[in-house]
């Protein structure tokens, strides 16, 4: 399943407890909390020049998880919705990419609320499963 592909893939790149976790629901919702918090690292890294080391960590953790999230996908049984959340993280971790290289946490601040919305979307979905 891509959901223990995508879990394996982050727990070994940044080890933060998921093997506690087992459903696949659960799973992508701390996976988003995650990225949510990384992006977020990232964007006040800009502020406080000395946290370089800081910068970078919650870039790569951010990549990381991006790119759990875009294994994690099922274009066979997504269809649509699959391609269009491929290009949401894609578009994301090109922001990522471009604020780094350009030093101006530009792009991230305009990420950053796609993925909060995501995020929501699918507590949202957990939420109705739980009723």
């Amino acid at each position: 399943m891509a959901y223990n592909a995508a879990s394996e893939a982050y727990k070994k790149a940044e080890n933060i407890g998921l093997a506690e976790v087992t459903n696949p629901h659960e799973i992508v919702q701390t996976l988003f909390t995650e990225l949510i918090k990384s992006m977020k690292l990232f964007e006040q890294s800009f502020i406080d020049i000395s946290s370089s080391e800081s910068r970078s960590s919650s870039f790569a953790r951010s990549l990381t998880i991006i790119y759990s999230l875009q294994s994690s996908l099922d274009f066979e049984k997504g269809g649509d919705i699959s391609n269009n959340l491929f290009r949401i993280y894609e578009y994301s971790r090109q922001q990522l990419i471009s604020d780094l290289k350009n030093a101006k946490p530009e792009g991230v601040k305009n990420a950053i609320p796609i993925i909060e919305e995501i995020a929501d979307a699918w507590n949202q979905i957990g939420d109705e499963v739980k009723k």
